[in-house]
């Protein structure tokens, strides 16, 4: 049983403070489901990044199960781990697709629980599926090597699994993007590094994000959605919504920028 490492610190951890805020990060965004096959959503406290997370959920189908790739930020365990236990959240119990981690390759991902036991960019994602959806499952992946190489493997795995198995399935990568920069800085440098991803470009991605030396993440979760959806037939991206940490701080001097985006 995966406990909740992160409930009190990014997000509330009494289920009805948690649900106000989640009420709060959706207020004014319009519930309108597109066919959305994978999407990037940020991971910070939900009093910075919440709107931006709330904006792209209100895009996503209701599915079968959701893939959530994550980046690891310093945990110990396997680089490239899957869980398999039973997540909670003080809104309840997240199951793992089971039959999915079963047909996963598994040539590179290996099942490991503890590069997940405290980690936050996936357990954040959760509370908000949970508000908006009732049925579904969940396939928890933790990338601790980014390279481009490994994040397309990765990336190859999931759609090979995907194409296995009849269901509804979305992809999300979990990613903030510029750290601790000027707000214009931030924008521009994540404004020039938004652009491929949009273009569904994985080596020009990481190439402007070398070429800038850029404090994106979530580059190796990306690359691995971007790699399996395009597999699975996505053609495009859409920028649903930028913002930067200064936009609620009103601090320009250190910011963080979130970035919500899917992918057609």
């Amino acid at each position: 049983m995966r406990k909740p490492a992160f409930a009190g610190q990014f997000y509330p951890d009494i289920d009805s403070d948690l649900r106000r805020e989640l009420e709060s990060c959706f207020s004014g965004v319009e519930r309108k489901e597109e066919n959305v096959i994978g999407a990037v959503v940020p991971h910070a406290g939900y009093i910075y990044s919440g709107n931006v997370a709330a904006q792209v959920y209100s895009k996503l189908p209701s599915a079968d199960t959701f893939v959530i790739i994550g980046p690891s930020h310093g945990g110990g365990g396997s680089m490239v781990a899957v869980s398999k236990e039973t997540w909670i959240t003080p809104l309840g119990v997240v199951e793992v697709d089971l039959d999915f981690v079963e047909v996963l390759p598994k040539k590179i991902i290996d099942t490991d629980e503890i590069a997940h036991s405290y980690e936050h960019s996936i357990e954040v994602q959760l509370p908000f599926l949970q508000y908006l959806f009732d049925d579904f499952k969940i396939v928890p992946i933790s990338l601790g090597l980014q390279d481009e190489e490994t994040a397309k493997e990765v990336g190859e795995e999931v759609a090979a699994a995907i194409m296995k198995l009849d269901k509804r399935i979305v992809i999300l990568a979990s990613s903030d993007f510029t750290h601790y920069m000027l707000d214009e800085v931030a924008r521009e440098i994540d404004s020039y590094v938004i652009e491929p991803i949009l273009d569904m470009d994985i080596s020009k991605f990481y190439t402007r994000v070398y070429n800038r030396n850029a404090t994106v993440c979530g580059v190796g979760p990306i690359a691995a959605m971007l790699s399996a959806t395009k597999r699975l037939g996505a053609k495009q991206g859409k920028l649903i919504k930028y913002a930067t940490s200064g936009d609620v701080e009103k601090s320009v001097r250190e910011v963080v920028g979130y970035a919500g985006i899917i992918i057609l």
